[in-house]
Order: C-alpha cells, then structure tokens, then sequence
C-alpha cells in the first residue's frame, strides 16, 4: 500500500489531474466530474476523487506545493497503476505578450529545483512532456473558444520567494515562458516510470524585470483562467 495515497490499485482511474490545491481538486470534482465521483484519498489533507468526465474514467490528486511533495505523489500514482499524469497548476509569466488569465502548455520543463535532478543523477536536466499529449491540448485549444495559449519551454524552481531576481531576467533571456514548481519532477518520474505526462498552467503571475516587479491575478481572473484550462486538462486527460 502506498503510505500516504491510501488506496488500492484500482481506486484511481488510469488518468488523474495534478493540481497542487486540495480545494482546486474539491473544486475540479464538484464542477467537472459527472455525478457520481467518490473521495478515494483525504490523508494530511491532500485530496483525491475518482469518477468520470464525461463517462470517461478520471481521477483528481492533491500534489502540494515543490517538487519534494509532488514527487512523493507522483512516485505513489505510479505504484496505484496509473499510466497518464495532467499537472494543472499556476504559474508565474515570464515571457512578453503574456497576461494573466492566460494558459501554458508546457513541452518541456528545465529543472532549477535539485530534486528532479537528484532523482535522474543529472546535474542539468529539462525533461519533456509526452508529446501527443501536448498535440492533443493545442489542437483542442485551436477549435474551442479558448483565449491566449502559449506553447513551449518553462522552468521548475524550487523556491516560491526567490531572492535573486537577476534569475528571472536569465530564465527570460533564454526564451523560458514561465515559471512554477512542480512540472519538472513530474516529467522526471514519468520519464522513469513510463508513464505519459503534459502540464497545464493558469499565468496567476506577471514577473517583471526589475527587483520586486510581480502582478499577483484577482481572483475572478484567476478562476476564468482556471476554469478555461481545467476545460482542455480534462479533455486531454481522457483523450
């Protein structure tokens, strides 16, 4: 039995969403699951359902925030059977032309966070989402409604409050999209555990140039943006 995903195999469909926020997984269950969906985790708080979305089987996991507390659920999807991980989680812009509300979908993720690294034993690594997942969600996104979608490169980081801002001008500089804390790790234990992964992003954050330059998201922006992705994770998820 995994030790904190208290679950059987079997319990968890073969396709389960990532938000880092127990209420967003709540949330994802309540608005786009079918009826029917039942709580199959609620160990230290870290919420997951099983259901279906449009009759389809899907489950919801809490990761938590960074990688360390993603990694442990990753790792313990993997042991439960599961075969296909959708990160939806924020993330903070980098890129110009971005605003908030905004949706990235993420090929690969550079790993600034030590411990994707030091689960693959490489110093400098940028795993990559599987790649007809990440088709998939930008062919959806061209025939919905959906507003501004960036496609490409981002960073992993391991620190929230990161004190040197210069970072963020090289991250920029090098064509990253944006920035968040959990994509890289599950990359990485996808890659080792043969299992398929993409990760969806809300831009909930506009990061500047200059020292303490960061827009924070309102909240009604921040639910359209979420709603609007949640739209595409879930379509993907099943796909």
């Amino acid at each position: 039995m995994a030790i904190h995903l208290r679950a059987e195999p079997g319990d968890y469909a073969p396709n389960v969403l990532c938000p880092g926020d127990p209420v967003r997984a709540q949330y994802i269950a309540d608005t786009f699951f079918d009826e029917g969906y039942r709580k199959v985790n609620d160990v230290r708080g870290m919420l997951g359902f099983t259901g279906t979305f449009e009759g389809k089987p899907i489950s919801v996991q809490t990761t938590g925030m960074g990688a360390p507390s993603a990694g442990i659920v990753f790792e313990e999807l993997a042991q439960l059977g599961v075969q296909r991980l959708i990160r939806v989680g924020t993330c903070g812009g980098l890129a110009d032309g971005m605003g908030m509300g905004d949706t990235v979908i993420a090929l690969s993720a550079a790993a600034e966070d030590h411990a994707p690294r030091q689960l693959s034993k490489m110093d400098c690594i940028a795993p990559t989402a599987t790649f007809h997942l990440a088709e998939t969600a930008v062919r959806l996104t061209r025939e919905g409604s959906m507003g501004q979608v960036h496609v490409g490169s981002i960073v992993t980081s391991g620190l929230f409050y990161e004190p040197d801002w210069e970072k963020f001008t090289l991250w920029k500089g090098l064509g990253l999209l944006a920035v968040e804390m959990e994509a890289a790790m599950m990359y990485t234990v996808a890659g080792l555990k043969n299992m398929e992964a993409l990760a969806l992003m809300t831009v909930s954050d506009m990061i500047g140039e200059a020292d303490g330059d960061a827009v924070r998201i309102s909240d009604d922006e921040l639910k359209r943006g979420v709603d609007q992705m949640m739209e595409i994770g879930c379509r993907v998820a099943v796909s």
